[in-house]
């Protein structure tokens, strides 16, 4: 995908299909040299729209921030996560929501 598209990084999320509205969600980040995954969380999904779009602005927005591999992965993962809690296609949830399910960890779901 890198060199076929010219690309410096490549990201995916991975989804695991409990059912319908239960899944497992992480994802990987490739930096042309090695490959970073992400924690896994288990997700209770409200709306699935905007997950990906979020996906990509925690990649972008960690990117910009010149953080490691790990740190933009796991960001990323964790805002869409977050996303797929909450009804709509915007993803409500600050920085600081997401960064508290990375320190604390938990079911991937907006506590408020």
């Amino acid at each position: 995908m890198l060199k076929r598209f010219d690309c410096k990084y490549f990201a995916i999320t991975l989804r695991e299909n409990f059912s319908a509205s239960d899944n497992g969600w992480s994802g990987l980040f490739f930096d042309g040299k090695n490959y970073y995954s992400s924690n896994k969380y288990k997700i209770h999904i409200l709306d699935r729209v905007g997950g990906e779009d979020s996906f990509a602005a925690g990649l972008i927005y960690t990117l910009l921030q010149n953080n490691t591999p790990e740190d933009v992965i796991n960001f990323a993962v964790a805002a869409s996560c977050l996303k797929q809690t909450i009804s709509g296609d915007m993803n409500l949830v600050s920085v600081s929501e997401v960064e508290d399910l990375l320190r604390n960890g938990g079911s991937g779901r907006v506590q408020r």
